[in-house]
């Protein structure tokens, strides 16, 4: 699968762990940055993750800062992202399966490096299943974003 993954300073050192795992297992990875531990801002993380998922140079995006609650706040501001801050096996399966996840946003201090695996590993195995509550749901999300883009750009 082509992926694309991201972090902050706070989520570097997992980032790298994931990065690598991934490519044993034979993804293809972009890796976005940073690529050291040195302070950086969060949003432009969220942003070239999602930009790389939008502009289909991957499938699916993974992204981490130090909660992940950052991260995930900057990654939906983006029209056409949908990213789910998971700390649980079942909620890293199920939002892709029901809301058509395409982001798993990590808290680097709140999961270890197992967890972490667990947890990409669930997201990067879960299909949307495409069924009429679920399409008519992610159709909802879709006209919320179209509507405030709208407003926005008055």
């Amino acid at each position: 699968m082509h992926l694309v993954i991201g972090a902050d300073h706070a989520g570097f050192e997992l980032k790298a762990a994931i990065a690598a795992w991934l490519h044993r297992e034979g993804h293809d990875v972009l890796d976005v940055g940073t690529h050291s531990a040195d302070p950086v801002d969060y949003p432009d993380y969220a942003q070239a993750v999602a930009e790389a998922v939008l502009a289909g140079k991957a499938e699916r995006g993974i992204l981490l800062c130090g909660s992940g609650v950052g991260a995930s706040v900057a990654a939906n501001k983006i029209p056409g992202i949908r990213a789910g801050l998971c700390h649980d096996s079942y909620s890293a399966h199920q939002g892709v399966e029901h809301d058509d996840m395409n982001v798993l946003v990590l808290g680097a201090r709140v999961v270890a490096d197992a967890l972490a695996h667990e947890l990409v590993k669930n997201f990067l195995g879960a299909r949307f299943t495409g069924e009429e509550r679920h399409r008519r749901r992610v159709a909802k999300i879709k006209a919320l974003e179209a509507k405030y883009a709208t407003r926005s750009s008055d």
